[in-house]
């Protein structure tokens, strides 16, 4: 791992980055190639239909289809953690009638997997950051803990008794998991899932006893007594979430998030994706827009094609080091 502190690198991309430090470093009017759009444009989301991925993906592409004047479709391509969606993307026609909204395992997968059928950086170009969703930490109702420094105590104090779960493995909330259990000296297994569902059932059932996830799937869960909160991994509560504590509050400072991105394939002509990312970032500060992501615990993103370039690389870096220091490859 590197010498720097983790908490300073997830610090980095802590939801203050996309929404303020990029800004819309868009100069000028954009104007796309001549006559485009003038057919349906194609959204491929690496999910099944209602999860994380397939809402933002929507949340963009429903008021991007007005803008432009032509549909844009939603095309569900599941399977191998997005990479059988994105592979579809990189190896389709250029011309900007193919987009994919990634989340954060994309980031990941390249170190996960020893052989991929395309390169996450040179054969896919991002078009714009839609949000960063800022992972939250629930716990069976019956695990003898309320906040984050005392769940570091029980589990020293029981190294190896406990299970985590995840909505696969590789997954944003893996990968947090893993970060946290390196940074604190903690032992427990990961019990994979297909996705949050079947995770929070167990949860919920006592077979594992914590869960990173997005707050919008936890929330009603958490307010009804279901599991119990330790923390938001942020560094400030949500505005759509303000009744949630940082793991900060409760004695262990922790960011760790997920995200949504548009990418196109690489050699889409520059005038087209600055006019996506113009207009994306548009909607994505339309108050309408805010208002919904708010509500799913997802802080719009901004910047330019270049500053989501940047923002992608360092998260391919950051996850390579913890997918290397936790010892973790699959097969695909």
């Amino acid at each position: 791992m590197s010498s720097r502190s983790p908490n300073s690198t997830r610090r980095a991309l802590s939801f203050a980055l996309p929404a303020g430090a990029f800004g819309l470093a868009v100069g000028g009017k954009a104007h796309a190639q001549a006559g485009w759009p003038n057919k349906p444009i194609k959204m491929i989301v690496g999910y099944t239909p209602g999860g994380f991925t397939d809402n933002m993906a929507r949340t963009v592409g429903e008021p991007l289809s007005k803008i432009l004047g032509q549909p844009v479709l939603f095309d569900y391509k599941p399977g191998a953690n997005s990479i059988i969606g994105s592979d579809l993307v990189a190896k389709s026609a250029a011309d900007g009638y193919t987009l994919t909204t990634v989340i954060a395992a994309h980031s990941a997968n390249p170190s996960l997997y020893a052989k991929m059928p395309f390169d996450g950086v040179n054969d896919l170009v991002p078009v714009a950051l839609s949000g960063v969703a800022p992972l939250i930490l629930v716990a069976n109702s019956a695990f003898p803990v309320n906040n984050a420094a005392e769940m570091v105590a029980h589990i020293k104090a029981n190294p190896g008794k406990f299970n985590f779960g995840s909505s696969g493995i590789g997954a944003a909330a893996h990968l947090a998991m893993e970060q946290f259990m390196l940074t604190h000296g903690l032992k427990m297994s990961l019990i994979p899932y297909k996705g949050t569902q079947p995770a929070l059932t167990d949860l919920i059932g006592g077979q594992i006893q914590l869960l990173f996830d997005v707050p919008s799937t936890m929330a009603q869960h958490v307010r009804s007594g279901r599991i119990k909160l330790i923390g938001m991994a942020s560094d400030k509560r949500l505005p759509g979430y303000a009744d949630f504590p940082t793991m900060g509050e409760g004695g262990v400072p922790f960011i760790a998030n997920t995200w949504a991105m548009v990418l196109a394939p690489a050699k889409t002509p520059r005038e087209i994706i600055v006019r996506l990312n113009t207009e994306i970032n548009r909607i994505l500060a339309a108050p309408e827009v805010r208002q919904r992501l708010d509500s799913m615990g997802v802080v719009p993103g901004s910047g330019s094609p270049e500053d989501v370039l940047a923002f992608l690389k360092s998260e391919i870096e950051r996850n390579a080091k913890v997918v290397k220091a936790a010892g973790i490859k699959l097969e695909q």
